[in-house]
This record gives C-alpha cells, structure tokens and sequence, in this order.
C-alpha cells in the first residue's frame, strides 16, 4: 500500500518554536512539521531572518517534505506527534 501525504500551503515563522512551521497529512493523522533555524543557518552560511526562512523553505519544499515523509514512516515523531527537523 502506498501512502499519500498531503502538505497543504501553510508553512509559516512559528517564533515560539523559532523554526519555519507546515502542516503534513496522512489518512487520518495531520501534525506539524518544525525546521528549526539552526538547519537553515547552515544552509544559508549566515544567522538568517525569519523571512529568509520562509524564503528557503519554498525554494526547497521538496527536499523538506521528503524528509518529513521519511520521518513519519520511520516513526520518528516527538511526543506530540509532530515532527522536528534539526
């Protein structure tokens, strides 16, 4: 059986989480996804605004959500069900 993940147009600065935020759907089960700012400072060699965050995020969204598909399949959620990607 294949699984289809749904990743609606969502992502956003989640400030509390310092980290871009976007929402990840499987059958019944739907959690968030955090890429810490961490991962994008080492991507983009520099401490990056919030912005630039979000910015990256796009122009990389398949990357991220692969990586997302593959957490959920390794079951590698936090305790809230949702996913960190550090």
């Amino acid at each position: 059986m294949v699984a289809i993940f749904a990743f609606p147009d969502d992502a956003r600065w989640n400030e509390a989480e310092d980290s871009v935020q976007f929402t990840v759907g499987i059958g019944e089960f739907e959690g968030s996804v955090f890429i810490a700012r961490r991962v994008f400072h080492g991507r983009i060699g520099a401490r990056p605004t919030p912005e630039q965050c979000v910015e990256h995020f796009h122009l990389y969204r398949t990357e991220f959500e692969r990586i997302a598909e593959e957490k959920v399949r390794d079951r590698a959620l936090d305790e809230n069900a949702n996913i960190r990607i550090t």
